[in-house]
């Protein structure tokens, strides 16, 4: 399939065989609608290059109409540049298998730092050229049309006079029959020589003039029927570049409404996608944020808790702690009462003195 270049190329070739074709018809019909050559053209000549011109027209509409359709190529690179800002590359998910933060951050700054200005510089560049593509067409098809409007208006007015002239002359043609039927009468009638060689020399000459009248009325209805001939072919002409014209107003109208639109909401959707990042990054540290404070109101509630638990701990412990006390103070008392006992012997042997008895 051939590129947006080639067939701009393309285009730009055809435009200038059309606009070639163009100009050579409304040649061929001012010459054909000059007064001196109207009897000299052939009668088709203008029909078979007006039709040759539709075509080849129509030919060359198609293909600039397709041109305009095969910026969707242009544009397609778009549709990418965006679907990669919204996902991460192949790298970024394979850094992300090891390092989810690092990959996150990659893809942060790969959409912080991107820019689709030169992708809408060319679309603007393309839409530029096959622009004025269309208008220069436009222009032609304009001044071709004035050119043959004028034409048209001094054809109408010549065959209007030429139809003038015709009944003029079939006005004289009618107003003669009537002498032409009374010297054939007399001549018949007449029977003295002199009279009817008089009579038959003057029927010549009405028959004469009557012929030449009948000549010139041939030919002013010839010049009449030629010259409507052209009048019609100049209508469909004028006609049909009206028509090229609103085509080609209509396509220029398009293909700058996209260009136009399309640079704005390019330009406005990259922003929104770095907003959305912006704004994805902003709702991942309040979430962090969020985390964190859960965390320090758990931890602050566990230690007040542990606090609590080790209190009761404390306090249900004092009961051992006094069940222990009194054992030792049990133990205690009886180790006195043993050492009082034993030491109540000591002091009575020692009174009496009475040892190893």
């Amino acid at each position: 399939m051939a590129s947006l270049e080639q067939q701009i190329q393309k285009s730009q070739q055809q435009v200038a065989a059309t606009q070639d074709k163009i100009a050579e018809m409304t040649s061929r019909l001012d010459q054909a609608t000059a007064r001196a050559a109207v009897e000299d053209l052939p009668i088709d000549v203008a029909n078979a290059t007006l039709q040759d011109v539709h075509s080849h027209t129509e030919a060359m509409n198609a293909n600039i109409a397709e041109l305009i359709m095969g910026l969707d190529d242009v544009t397609a690179g778009f549709s990418k540049d965006f679907e990669e800002l919204r996902s991460k590359t192949g790298w970024e998910k394979f850094v992300g298998i090891f390092a989810g933060g690092k990959s996150e951050s990659m893809r942060q700054e790969r959409l912080r730092s991107a820019s689709i200005d030169d992708k809408l510089q060319d679309l603007i560049s393309k839409s530029d050229t096959i622009t004025r593509l269309l208008q220069g067409q436009l222009d032609l098809l304009n001044d071709q049309k004035a050119k043959v409007e004028t034409n048209l208006t001094g054809t109408l007015e010549e065959r209007e006079a030429t139809v003038a002239t015709l009944e003029a002359l079939r006005e004289k043609i009618k107003e003669m029959d009537p002498r032409l039927i009374e010297l054939e009468n007399k001549i018949s009638t007449t029977t003295d020589a002199t009279d009817r060689t008089r009579l038959e020399t003057e029927l010549a000459n009405a028959n004469k003039e009557h012929n030449a009248l009948v000549q010139d009325e041939q030919v002013a209805l010839a010049k009449s029927q030629t010259l409507e001939r052209y009048i019609e072919a100049g209508k469909t002409w004028v006609d049909s570049l009206q028509n090229q014209a609103a085509t080609q107003m209509v396509l220029i109208n398009k293909l700058q409404t996209d260009t136009r639109q399309r640079v704005v909401l390019y330009d406005a959707l990259t922003k929104s996608l770095k907003t959305a990042q912006q704004q994805d990054i902003a709702h991942r540290i309040n979430e962090i944020g969020v985390r964190t404070d859960q965390e320090a109101q758990a931890a602050m509630a566990a230690i007040g808790t542990a606090t609590n638990d080790k209190m009761a701990d404390m306090l249900e412990s004092h009961g051992d702690h006094m069940v222990f006390a009194r054992k030792v103070l049990e133990e205690k008392a009886k180790a006195d009462e043993r050492f009082a006992r034993r030491f109540s012997e000591i002091v009575k042997k020692h009174d009496s003195n009475l040892y190893g008895g």
